[in-house]
């Protein structure tokens, strides 16, 4: 039997249906963007590409849900009703075990790792040397030495106990302290990332400033490009443009956060935990990952070591890669694998 033909206005009606289930549907996707100021003393901006407002709307309200939990969660200064915290963790310190959240128990477990990784460079259990930093900088004063000494004798990692099984953080030295800063925005960042994912969300870019994290590529298909500043540049020049595959983070320190000058010297908030005074090795270390809170604690441990020393340590690990800015204001080192 001969088949019967479609009339030539079908045929293009059924090829232009045909076509559209052919293309990808991020292409009819719009682009979206948030600016949020209230979590982890950051500027912390998205860009996304979504279906529907309605999609977006979702999705952004439960992205910001994410890290401002974690802002809580991570928080060393402040109390929150219902939530048991670093703040509660260092206020019980030489007492029983405290309950807490999987996500803090992650946390802390990533900064013992990080520790290890990066021979004590980056030591979640410096709190009682960097909060004397901290005050300097409130009070534009700097620490006694005395002081620095007595506080460097209670930042042993082995007196932070992680027991995964019963849930609880326990602090053997009554004098310990936690403060992870070096961690806490990039594992926030990478966990609330892999939650939007999990939701459907699959094209984004976390600008968190020092820790950028892409989703996706953008609706056309290009990936998501994000900067590298020359920290001594004041126009604040873009350096390197950084593609970044799906699940990568661009994840910076530097001396131009949260320094500040006593006699026209300036001090920047990275402790060199050998000298007990900020580091001095470099302006700046971007690292490039495929986990945000490594990449933190990473470029915290490299912006704290001589170069020979950082470069053995990412040569060490795979998918890293990362560009050092000497602290003559001139030397620019790069990784075979960081864009030129």
């Amino acid at each position: 039997m001969r088949a019967a033909r479609l009339p030539r206005r079908a045929c293009l009606l059924a090829a232009a249906l045909l076509l559209a289930a052919l293309l990808p549907s991020c292409s009819r996707q719009q682009r979206y963007q948030a600016t949020w100021f209230d979590v982890f003393d950051s500027v912390i901006r998205v860009t996304a590409y979504c279906d529907s407002d309605e999609e977006w709307q979702q999705q952004s309200e439960a992205l910001h849900a994410d890290l401002l939990r974690y802002h809580q969660l991570f928080d060393i200064y402040n109390h929150y009703d219902g939530v048991t915290n670093l703040a509660d963790v260092n206020d019980a310190a030489g007492g029983a075990p405290v309950a807490v959240d999987d996500a803090l128990l992650d946390l802390l477990a990533l900064g013992k790792t990080m520790y290890a990784e990066t021979g004590g460079r980056c030591n979640i259990a410096a709190g009682a040397v960097l909060s004397l930093w901290h005050d300097a900088r409130e009070t534009e004063t700097l620490p006694g030495d005395a002081a620095l000494q007595a506080a460097a004798g209670h930042c042993g990692i082995d007196g932070l106990v992680l027991d995964e099984a019963a849930g609880t953080v326990q602090l053997t030295d009554p004098e310990l302290r936690i403060d992870a800063g070096s961690i806490a925005k990039g594992w926030a960042i990478e966990a609330a990332a892999q939650a939007a994912e999990a939701r459907g969300l699959d094209s984004a870019l976390i600008d968190a400033g020092s820790n950028i994290r892409a989703i996706g590529a953008h609706a056309d298909g290009s990936p998501w490009v994000a900067g590298v500043t020359a920290p001594w540049d004041e126009d604040g020049s873009t350096l390197i443009e950084v593609e970044l595959a799906d699940g990568q983070s661009l994840v910076t320190s530097a001396d131009t956060q949260r320094h500040f000058e006593v006699d026209g010297v300036h001090y920047a908030h990275l402790i060199d935990l050998e000298t007990l005074y900020p580091a001095r090795y470099f302006r700046q270390v971007s690292v490039l990952c495929n986990d945000s809170g490594v990449g933190d604690a990473l470029s915290t441990g490299l912006y704290c070591m001589p170069l020979d020393e950082g470069l053995a340590l990412v040569d060490s690990l795979d998918g890293v890669e990362a560009v050092w800015y000497g602290a003559d204001g001139e030397t620019v080192t790069r990784t075979d694998g960081f864009p030129q």
